[in-house]
């Protein structure tokens, strides 16, 4: 728990596997009112945590006005149906949250066409089509994750709140400043131990996001906010966001830096880029990886530093500009 000047954050700590460390959302009450700010994931511990934080802090879901997010991913929505099935609320989110968070079948189906598409052009053969037929199933399966209630665009201020765009991440992230107190909600931007990946994904109309380039903007916009503590989607609440801002960007250069070296070896497709960077991680974290090196690639051709030429129907990259 956080109180400063009449506002209170109550963290919601949910253990969670691997990297992350953990899923938090957070509720936020100021005068009487409280907002749940992101939904954490649909798991019964998730659940459990969720009550069991509201009723320490003397509260319960019927309490609750209204919930706010950070961006569509599922570890962020996850309880959002539970939540609004005991008690009817409004849901605040990006624009560009709402086709996915009602799971418009047309998006979808047009998702799953441009991934299709742009691993035949990465070279990914067998390994881009088995990853399609994961996203077939995963298109069907997670119909029934459809958000139910109202989703309300959100823009400008809420809660005390101003929600600020810093797409990357997701096309639709979201983070919320609290200037008064100095106090940022961060969701999937910042994560002190790990860097956020800029996953790579299309617009409404299929033509591929330059995530990366992006998430550098979104990185550089937020190095001004005056904010001397950060509320993460995952992991330690994060006091030097400035600093960490420097240390995610220079990495992103030295990451860019081993790319150009690699094809000046004489690897030129970003599968073959995908495999001799990350190996065994390639087949195991697939999507990962790709979005990975596609948005390091995209990022490398708006800063002039690569050249691209198709040959029968594949991207093939080469080192351009000055050497390093």
């Amino acid at each position: 728990m956080m109180s400063k000047e009449g506002c209170t954050v109550y963290p919601i700590i949910v253990p969670a596997p691997y990297s992350l460390q953990s899923f938090n959302f957070y509720l936020i009450e100021e005068a009487g009112s409280l907002t749940l700010l992101d939904a954490g994931i649909d798991t019964e511990p998730c659940w459990e945590q969720f009550i069991q934080t509201l009723n320490q802090s003397g509260f319960s879901v019927h309490d609750l006005k209204q919930i706010i997010l950070t961006h569509n991913h599922q570890d962020h929505i996850g309880l959002i149906n539970r939540i609004t099935a005991v008690k009817e609320m409004p849901v605040y989110a990006h624009p560009e949250s709402i086709h996915r968070l009602k799971r418009d079948k047309a998006f979808f189906s047009l998702r799953v066409e441009f991934f299709r598409q742009l691993y035949r052009e990465m070279g990914c053969g067998e390994d881009g089509e088995r990853q399609v037929r994961k996203l077939e199933k995963a298109v069907r399966d997670n119909e029934k994750d459809k958000i139910q209630a109202d989703i309300i665009p959100l823009e400008g201020m809420i809660a005390g709140l101003q929600a600020i765009e810093t797409p990357g991440h997701s096309p639709d992230h979201l983070v919320f400043l609290d200037s008064k107190r100095k106090w940022l909600f961060s969701g999937d931007h910042l994560i002190s131990h790990i860097s956020s990946n800029a996953l790579v994904e299309p617009d409404r109309e299929g033509k591929r996001i330059l995530t990366l380039c992006q998430y550098v903007d979104s990185l550089r916009n937020c190095m001004a906010l005056d904010a001397d503590t950060l509320f993460p989607g995952h992991g330690a609440l994060i006091r030097n966001h400035q600093e960490l801002i420097v240390k995610r960007l220079s990495r992103i250069e030295e990451k860019s830096a081993k790319i150009r070296r690699m094809l000046e070896s004489g690897m030129t497709t970003a599968s073959q880029l995908a495999q001799s960077y990350y190996q065994d991680k390639y087949r195991s974290q697939f999507a990962l990886v790709m979005s990975e090196i596609i948005g390091l690639l995209d990022y490398m051709e708006v800063q002039n530093t690569v050249q691209k030429e198709r040959k029968q129907g594949v991207w093939h990259y080469y080192a351009a500009g000055p050497t390093s």
